[in-house]
């Protein structure tokens, strides 16, 4: 008979005996121990956008040939698109200021001298009609007409010309002003000339203060006002045109590298596209060299030998017209009107007379030596040679009427054969004739200028068009040897 264990019950057959409960280690000094930690997850990358993608693409296409061969291509192409913009804008601001110099400015600058020498002409027929008395000549009438007439004509064109509210439209008002006062003054003169009275040669004078003060001086600022204008357009017609030249160069050396690149990698002497570019940029960039330099070469003679004797020569015949109308004046106020000079006293308009003979001289002086050939000279010569007579002239009609003599002196001022008068329309007629001459050879110069210029803006356009294509056929063709 099988005894039981000692040590207690039997266990069923197959069943384990569970352990004991493990003891958490501890640490020296009877602490638990803290089991380690797992680290936290590393964080998701985040989400790569489709322009950093596109970055990595273009930087890995950039290391191989046909990548740097595509970037190649874009940057001679926008260097050409530059080249033939930048070339187009500054060349198209420069022909328009030329096309003004020759169209507008210059033509507004005469017809400001214009008007100053029709109002000063005017004013030279009112005293000598004034100076006939009832036996005014027809001629004489007729001039006055003229130069009014003239004058008003004038104003209109430049206001026409001039901005609403700028200062030369503020002149031109004011003398529309006094345009109708000027003239009533003087047929308030005629009318009491004709009928005898005196107070004809007040209100004559009085009409001349108005013009030398206040009409001539307003003519005067309009005249200097359109030189402005004029001298700003040359300004801007002139200067080079450093930008687009300066590219030019850079995109000459960007393709003559690009070929000398192209021959190291393929032992290919020419590539027909960059060729082709090459040509059409160095076309334009000549074209523009040469055309801006004679353009500039030709507006600087306009402006020598145009302008500057043209402004030389409408001084020198303000100054004798105003000097007509002193020497009138002279006799009109028989002594009225005096002035001091070294404590000595003097007729006030014979001293005017002198001052403007002076001005005559020295602008003749002037318009000869600007005068670049013999057409140009000979009328200054002949006005110099009838200065001199009416100088002469004028100094024998002084002697008459200081000595009481006043009927002989007049017929020496406004008289036939002898008298200053010839002298006078001597000088007008040549001074007339070298105007003439000069505007000329104003217009033949800048219009030469304006020419060398013409079409160098589109043709720029349409060369650096053909010159894009030839680069991106040029580049196409060494990308196709890679597919």
């Amino acid at each position: 008979m099988t005894q039981p264990h000692r040590g207690g019950a039997a266990k069923p057959p197959g069943t384990r005996v569970p352990a004991p409960p493990a003891v958490p280690p501890q640490r020296p000094g009877g602490a638990l121990a803290v089991p380690p930690q797992s680290p936290p997850p590393a964080p998701a990358e985040p989400r790569r956008t489709a322009f950093a993608e596109g970055v990595d693409r273009l930087r890995a296409a950039a290391v191989t040939e046909p990548g740097r061969l595509r970037i190649i291509g874009a940057l001679l192409a926008v260097l050409v698109v530059a080249f033939g913009t930048v070339t187009a804008w500054q060349m198209n601001e420069r022909s328009a200021a030329a096309d003004d110099v020759l169209n507008r400015s210059q033509p507004l600058s005469s017809a400001a001298a214009g008007i100053y020498r029709s109002l000063a002409e005017a004013n030279t027929a009112a005293s000598s009609g004034f100076l006939a008395g009832g036996q005014e000549t027809k001629d004489s009438r007729e001039r006055y007409e003229n130069g009014m007439g003239a004058a008003a004509e004038g104003l209109v064109t430049a206001a026409a010309n001039s901005d609403p509210k700028s200062p030369a439209a503020t002149t031109i008002a004011h003398l529309n002003r006094l345009l109708p006062e000027y003239k009533g003054l003087v047929e308030r003169a005629r009318t009491y000339n004709r009928q005898g009275f005196p107070v004809g040669g007040a209100y004559l004078r009085y009409a001349n203060e108005k013009m030398q003060q206040e009409m001539l001086p307003a003519a005067e600022d309009l005249y200097k006002k359109e030189n402005q204008r004029l001298s700003a357009d040359y300004g801007d017609a002139k200067p080079y045109p450093w930008a687009a030249i300066a590219l030019g160069v850079v995109l000459l050396a960007a393709l003559a590298w690009a070929q000398h690149r192209d021959y190291r990698r393929t032992n290919r002497v020419l590539n027909r596209g960059l060729v082709a570019t090459t040509a059409a940029a160095a076309i334009v960039l000549l074209w523009l060299v040469v055309g801006h330099g004679v353009a500039r070469s030709n507006l600087a003679d306009s402006y020598e030998h145009g302008v500057r004797s043209l402004n030389t020569l409408n001084e020198a015949r303000i100054a004798s017209l105003k000097a007509r109308g002193n020497e009138n004046l002279t006799l009109v106020s028989r002594g009225a009107e005096t002035t001091e000079v070294d404590g000595r006293t003097y007729d006030a308009y014979d001293v005017a007379y002198g001052k403007n003979m002076d001005v005559l001289g020295k602008a003749l002086a002037e318009a000869e030596r600007l005068a670049d050939d013999r057409t140009g000279a000979r009328p200054v010569d002949t006005a110099n040679g009838d200065m001199e007579e009416w100088k002469k002239r004028h100094t024998s009609a002084r002697e008459q009427d200081e000595n009481g003599n006043y009927q002989q002196a007049l017929d020496l001022v406004i008289g036939g054969d002898g008298a200053t008068v010839e002298c006078f329309d001597g000088v007008d007629a040549a001074l007339a004739t070298a105007l003439e001459h000069e505007r000329g050879e104003f217009e033949q110069a800048a219009g030469d200028g304006l020419d060398a210029m013409g079409y160098l803006p589109q043709g720029a356009g349409v060369l650096a068009g053909l010159g894009v294509a030839g680069a991106l056929l040029g580049i196409g063709r060494r990308l196709s040897e890679y597919r």
